[in-house]
């Protein structure tokens, strides 16, 4: 009992250890700009919803619209890879072609493969298509399966599907269409669920790819308008900043909440324990 007792304060302590930056954040949110660093503490002596108001309208556009950009780059992002990982993975788990064993080990090679070996090539490929400040780079490759983590976890749950469902269809005159549309995807649903969590919230974060190719202010995703509140003279609206990170944390958070069953279950199910 009492060494029960001792574990649970001990992870509730973590947990709070864990957690206290983004207290930190939300609460200096609520603060003057000139006490945010003078009161390090989570105490308010005042609530000053202002920097709400100033952090929405504090760059070129409207928050909104940062928001609007992600919206679409996640949305692209999250259908380009449930439909184009889902296919792979059916192709590697049920079809049998040459050398298949050879190209699955290759796809797993490329999780290995740091993104930015192939960023520079990718930049002038992308230049010469006159894609560079549109939406394409980010949401084109994500149509090509270049997600090797999702297609390989879609393998492992396709793998774990018997195959008598699939004879028994094609028994019935079903092709491989009808097979992976009518029987297998049906059945997937805790690795697409898994797959579209994962995407939604990398995606949201992601900084560095945005960075690269979005360059007009009308074209930020949330990542580099936040980074926009910051000065480099120093004179940066650090309140404004801290409430705009606030509302773009909370998509994230609503998508673990309400998701949070399905990625336990769709990563159970695929023998990634």
């Amino acid at each position: 009992m009492v060494r029960s007792v001792i574990k649970h304060v001990l992870l509730i302590a973590a947990g709070v250890l864990m957690i206290y930056p983004l207290l930190w954040m939300a609460v200096s949110s609520l603060r003057p700009n000139d006490l945010i660093f003078r009161q390090p503490g989570l105490w308010l002596s005042s609530l000053n919803v202002e920097n709400y108001q100033v952090g929405w309208h504090a760059l070129a556009f409207p928050f909104g619209q940062y928001l609007a950009n992600s919206a679409i780059v996640v949305l692209g992002s999250i259908v380009g890879n449930l439909v184009s990982c889902s296919l792979a993975a059916y192709a590697f788990a049920r079809l049998k072609f040459k050398l298949r064993r050879v190209w699955f080990a290759m796809m797993l090679v490329t999780i290995m493969l740091p993104f930015h070996v192939t960023v520079v090539p990718q930049y002038i490929m992308f230049s010469q298509l006159d894609w560079v400040n549109t939406f394409w780079p980010l949401l084109v490759p994500k149509f090509l399966a270049t997600d090797a983590f999702f297609v390989f976890l879609m393998v492992q749950f396709i793998r774990g599907i018997p195959t008598q469902l699939d004879e028994a269809a094609r028994l019935d005159g079903c092709g491989h269409i009808k097979i992976f549309g009518y029987i297998i995807l049906p059945l997937m649903v805790p690795a697409l669920a898994t797959a579209a969590i994962f995407t939604f919230i990398w995606t949201w974060n992601d900084f560095f790819t945005a960075l690269i190719y979005l360059t007009a202010p009308d074209m930020f995703t949330v990542p580099i308008a936040l980074r926009s509140f910051i000065d480099s003279t120093g004179g940066s609206n650090w309140g404004a900043m801290f409430a705009m990170s606030v509302i773009s944390l909370l998509p994230i958070f609503l998508a673990f909440l309400f998701g949070q069953r399905f990625l336990i279950k769709g990563i159970a199910t695929t023998g990634l324990k």
